[in-house]
């Protein structure tokens, strides 16, 4: 398994619009096993998101999706800053082992 942490500061005021606009795009991914979008509860423009995928090749292959792809430039409009935390292999989840194994 393939994991990615990334926090995302965007435009003051535009944090719900980017939840949208991950919303939307993070549909229907192939390989994708977990997808979680979170607010930072410290920092109100601040959005943290934490993938699970069943491999670095499904990641890669998402970016082509007309979904992620229609979804970039609306994105890249309100990001502030982008901040790759940590790439990480995933051991264990409740429901990821058998989201995997189907």
């Amino acid at each position: 398994m393939f994991g990615l942490i990334v926090k995302m500061a965007v435009i003051h005021g535009r944090r719900e619009e980017m939840i949208e606009i991950l919303k939307e795009s993070a549909s229907n991914m192939a390989g994708c096993l977990s997808y979680v979008v979170a607010e930072d509860s410290a920092d109100e423009d601040a959005i943290w998101v934490t993938e699970v995928w069943d491999s670095a090749g499904s990641h890669d292959a998402s970016l082509s999706l007309p979904s992620v792809k229609s979804a970039i430039p609306r994105a890249t409009a309100i990001v502030s800053s982008f901040e790759k935390i940590a790439v990480t292999t995933p051991v264990w989840g409740d429901r990821l082992l058998k989201a995997h194994a189907q």
